[in-house]
């Protein structure tokens, strides 16, 4: 209680709420969710598309009195099969009887990063190859509509444009690679998290603190991917909330990118003007 409230009066708590957006998001994508109350496996999370399954287990659990110490792993499977993912940690959540109700006192995270392992060296030196050629590709995205001048006239977002250029490029990348997808609304996909090769959920295109959803000031959100395979998409950026003042950005699969002086995402949408 006292953590929620100390997030209520920051207004961080807020923030929260993306994680139901983000397991709604990949509900629409076909992805399935599964909790359990006892047994070893805690959450399971299937995707019937590509056939992935992601489990949290439980390897130990302490009861001492009013405190318990649960200590999870993970663990990925492709087609039924068990993946390596050196990367993936462990963690261990301090549980605190406070009225009645457990609630959650402490975490502790354990990463296991195996450096000889010849898994990970592959997967580590291909997302490296991969964002190389996505900072190598991204000033030619859409040179028509977005010129070096244009970039320069934005003043200091220039950073925010070229950021939003990453991800043009990279859903186009993501979606010619997994054509059976198309378009992900999902920034994290376009992100990589593990060893192994790249794929559909950590396809390894943009850096991780793009891939969180705020860079440079500004908030990212992608939307409107419906259908299988997705063939629209919606990427707006809209100012924090320490950068009030400046305008919004949006642009889709179209590549141009619009802006609203406003800040406000829905009039960039419905009659942004193009940046020059």
């Amino acid at each position: 209680m006292a953590t929620l409230s100390a997030l209520e009066k920051s207004g961080a708590l807020v923030t929260l709420q993306q994680y139901s957006l983000l397991v709604s998001q990949l509900h629409t994508k076909g992805k399935d969710f599964e909790t359990f109350e006892t047994g070893s496996v805690l959450l399971v999370a299937e995707d019937s598309q590509s056939g992935q399954k992601f489990e949290v287990k439980i390897d130990k659990d302490s009861l001492r009195g009013d405190e318990d110490d649960i200590e999870v792993s993970f663990q990925t499977y492709k087609d039924k099969q068990p993946q390596k993912t050196p990367f993936l940690p462990r963690m261990a959540f301090g549980m605190k009887m406070e009225d009645g109700v457990w609630k959650l006192n402490e975490i502790q995270v354990t990463v296991r990063i195996p450096l000889a392992d010849p898994d990970f060296l592959k997967g580590m030196t291909e997302a490296i190859k991969a964002r190389g050629a996505v900072a190598t590709a991204t000033p030619m995205l859409n040179q028509a509509s977005m010129s070096q001048g244009s970039l320069t006239s934005f003043g200091s977002d220039a950073s925010v444009l070229s950021a939003m250029q990453s991800i043009l490029k990279a859903e186009n990348t993501y979606s010619n690679t997994y054509s059976a997808i198309g378009y992900t609304c999902t920034l994290s996909d376009l992100d990589g998290f593990g060893g192994g090769a790249p794929n559909e959920h950590q396809a390894m295109l943009i850096p991780s603190g793009l891939a969180s959803g705020k860079k440079f000031g500004y908030v990212y959100t992608l939307s409107g991917c419906a259908g299988a395979p997705a063939t629209s998409f919606r990427l707006v950026a809209v100012p924090g909330a320490n950068s009030l003042g400046r305008r919004a950005l949006c642009s889709d699969q179209s590549g141009v990118i619009r802006s609203s002086a406003d800040g406000n995402p829905a009039t960039c949408i419905a009659g942004g003007v193009p940046v020059q």
